[in-house]
Formats: C-alpha cells, structure tokens, sequence
C-alpha cells in the first residue's frame, strides 16, 4: 500500500514525551527522536488483532518472534543471527546500564566517542563508573577516528568497555567496514568489551550501506554485545521491546543472570506482537520512508544553502537526525538554543548536550510531514533575523 507521510498527526495531548514536554503549546518539536509518522498497516493491525483476543497474561516470545529477528536482519543486512544469541531488554538505554553495572566495577572505565548520545555518558555516571573519550575528529565536515588516541585508551588496564555508536548519532556517520574492523580488533586484543548501539542501523540514505557489527571476524564479534530495536526503525519506541544479539554465550549467560536479579523475564503482550509484526511485515513502509527522509533531507540542505548559508548541514549517511553547525554565527550555544527556543518556537537538541565538542552545534529531527519541516526551518530563519544573526 502508498503510505501517506505527509499526515499531520496531532499529538499534543496524548502524553507524548516529544510533544507535551513543553508548556508552551506553541513550541514545535523537533528534538528528540521519535517521528511524527503513523506506523506501518502490519503493526496496527497485529496490535489491534492482539487487543481483540481480549486476554492479556504473561507472554512468550514464539517461533514467530525469532524468524521475524533473523529474517530481517539477514535480508536487509546480510547478518545471519541465531536465535540462541538474542536476550531482551526493554531498551537500548536501560541496557547500557545493565551492561555498566554487569561488566564494569567502579573504579573502571567505559570508553566513548564524544560527540555522541548523550544517555551513553549518564549510564557511566550514575554508575560510578568513570569514562574515556575518544573524541571524534571533525574534518571536511565530517567525523573521523583518532585511531592513535582510540588505541591508547583501549590500553589503559582500567578501560573494560566501549561503547560504539553504529551509525553514529548525532553526526549520521556509517562507519566502514575497515573502520569498524580496526576498533574492534583494538578492543579485542585489549579485553575491551565493545557495546554496538546499532539502533538506527536501518535508517540509511540512498548511495550508502552499513556494516552489521555482527558480519565481522568471529574473535571481534564474540567480545561483543550488539543491540537492536525497532523503536527507532519504525517509531514504536512506547512498545519498549529491544534485543541484544550476544554470540558469546558467556557473555550471554552473564547478561541474562543479571537481568533475572531484575525480575526482567520477557517482553510485553504488545512488544512482542509489534517487534514481530514490524520485522516480518515492515519492509515496504521503510523503503517508503527512506525516500521521503532523503526528500526532507534535500529540502532542508537546499533551505540552509538559501535562506541560512551559514548554518552548515553535516552530510548524514543515516538517521534523521541532522548535525546543524552554527559556529560561524559567533553566538554562544546556550544563547542561540534560547533564541529557537523562546523566539523562534523551535525545539531542536542542544549540542553541547552531546559532549564538550558538541558547543556551536545543534540536532534537528526531520522525520516530520515536510510541511512541518517548512514551518520549523521558517521558524528558524525568522528568529535569526530578528536578532542580526543572518
């Protein structure tokens, strides 16, 4: 079926995180990531079909769920999984603090790559657990690795984990294979445990292909725990049903024992009925939104080329989440979030939120209908206007 991105869905009012975060009910989010796009025919109908059954005890992940997992994967990214190696967690960010306090002893360190999503610094913090930063290289625009100072972390005896950010978010890098290869042979000969968020791994634009963590060399992938999800694949986050993929049964036994200390046992009715759904049936409402994304995508780069020159657009190779650099402006990061905030009525993400080098950047979402986007980015344009900015 055609699916219409184009909707205005209201959702003001409906207990949305994204939306009804904010007091001020003029203020047009564009922030965290979560899309205002109704989800895929198969998911609704599964999920309503479940509702009808009228009966909602404990749960089983079924045949259905594992086929759903490895068709998937192996389809769409040539990764074979074996059901075996999946453990739940009820998200990606709740497994990073699983996997500080299951893997980590305070004292230790966790090794991240700043700028990066800002949950993977908390998750390290409120676990007494020090961190290490790799920080990203900026360069002709985009990220790259500081391998020399990458490798000197991974030595330091104290480092234990790392956590990798697959694509990365906020800057919309897929890391090459070589790229990835390279980190985790590092780790591996380090007895560094690599964390592979690949929670956006789908979301990927025309002329660019990831590398599934999991199609690397054996050794690189039995020191590792990998973590995928729907949630951002097909805007179902609320149904808070996530998987890790841990082919080192080790590992796994360790990550499983931890989480029954939890009484964290299965997924949710709904979780597992919309994860199934998705993975079975979503494919072709995501090769729809690939193409819309890479349509908001042209547009907001032709926007800022025309009405914001500078105001600079880091080229994504995937997610929706775009890296808007402002630092030719000369304004301070806490000055100009507050002028989209309370002049223009925008709510974008904070760079420095992100890491340190994330100051004179911010994160827009336009995973939005394009007049939402249009809106949003007028927004903008005016509020800078108004202050000389431009």
């Amino acid at each position: 079926m055609k699916y219409n991105f184009d909707e205005i869905i209201e959702r003001r009012g409906s207990g949305c995180f994204k939306w009804d975060s904010n007091e001020d009910p003029n203020v047009l989010a564009m922030w965290v990531a979560d899309m205002d796009f109704r989800v895929a025919e198969p998911i609704i109908d599964a999920l309503n079909e479940r509702t009808e059954h009228g009966i909602f005890g404990y749960s089983l992940q079924m045949d259905s769920f594992y086929e759903a997992i490895t068709g998937w994967f192996e389809r769409r990214h040539g990764w074979t999984i074996d059901r075996d190696w999946v453990s739940h967690c009820p998200g990606i960010v709740p497994a990073l603090h699983f996997f500080a306090k299951t893997f980590v002893k305070p004292g230790e360190k966790i090794m991240m790559q700043s700028p990066v999503y800002y949950p993977f610094f908390g998750s390290a913090k409120k676990n007494n657990i020090d961190v290490e930063y790799n920080e990203l290289i900026y360069k002709d625009g985009r990220y790259e690795i500081d391998f020399d100072d990458f490798e000197r972390i991974a030595k330091d005896p104290k480092v234990k984990m790392f956590y990798l950010c697959s694509p990365h978010n906020p800057g919309g890098r897929i890391w090459t294979k070589e790229e990835l290869e390279r980190m985790g042979r590092i780790c591996t000969d380090n007895g560094v445990l690599v964390i592979a968020d690949e929670i956006h791994c789908d979301l990927v634009y025309p002329g660019h292909k990831n590398t599934a963590y999991g199609t690397l060399a054996d050794d690189i992938v039995n020191n590792s725990i990998i973590c995928i999800a729907p949630s951002k694949t097909f805007n179902v986050a609320g149904l808070q049903t996530s998987c890790l993929i841990i082919k080192n049964s080790d590992l796994k036994k360790k990550y499983d024992e931890f989480l029954a200390t939890l009484g964290i046992m299965r997924p949710s009715a709904y979780g597992i009925t919309g994860l199934t759904a998705a993975y079975a049936h979503g494919d072709d409402w995501l090769d729809q939104l690939l193409v819309y994304l890479n349509e908001n995508l042209d547009y907001l780069r032709n926007y800022l080329k025309t009405y914001m020159p500078k105001i600079k657009m880091m080229e994504p190779d995937a997610t929706y989440l775009i890296w808007l650099d402002f630092r030719e402006l000369n304004v301070d990061s806490k000055e100009f979030h507050e002028i989209l905030l309370k002049k223009g009525k925008v709510w974008l993400d904070e760079g420095y939120m992100f890491g340190e080098v994330g100051e004179g950047f911010e994160r827009i979402n336009i995973a939005c209908p394009r007049s939402v986007l249009e809106v949003g980015l007028n927004r903008m344009r005016d509020a800078l206007i108004a202050e000389n900015l431009i």
